[in-house]
């Protein structure tokens, strides 16, 4: 993973500098992430804990189905897309 200048923040801690923009939703559901702007910037420490610590990617993943449920979606419509419900 390449970490970039980004002007922004991590998502998760705050910190500004190098930063990696990471796919809440990844692997197969890459592109989906992109198209749905279901991306957040993340420092080097953050992105590893969103790999590593099973918590920290379920808060993003909970947080990228939140949010489209936020623009509209059903649940139904989250699970047809993703596969899967985070939330309950």
């Amino acid at each position: 993973m390449k970490f970039y200048e980004i002007s922004e923040t991590c998502f998760l801690c705050g910190r500004q500098g190098q930063l990696a923009h990471h796919h809440l939703i990844g692997g197969p559901f890459r592109s989906k992430s992109d198209k749905l702007d279901l991306v957040v910037p993340l420092c080097p420490d953050c992105h590893r804990k969103a790999h590593a610590d099973r918590t920290t990617m379920l808060q993003l993943r909970r947080y990228a189905e939140l949010t489209m449920l936020q623009k509209g979606w059903t649940v139904e419509d989250w699970i047809r897309e993703f596969g899967k419900n985070y939330i309950t």
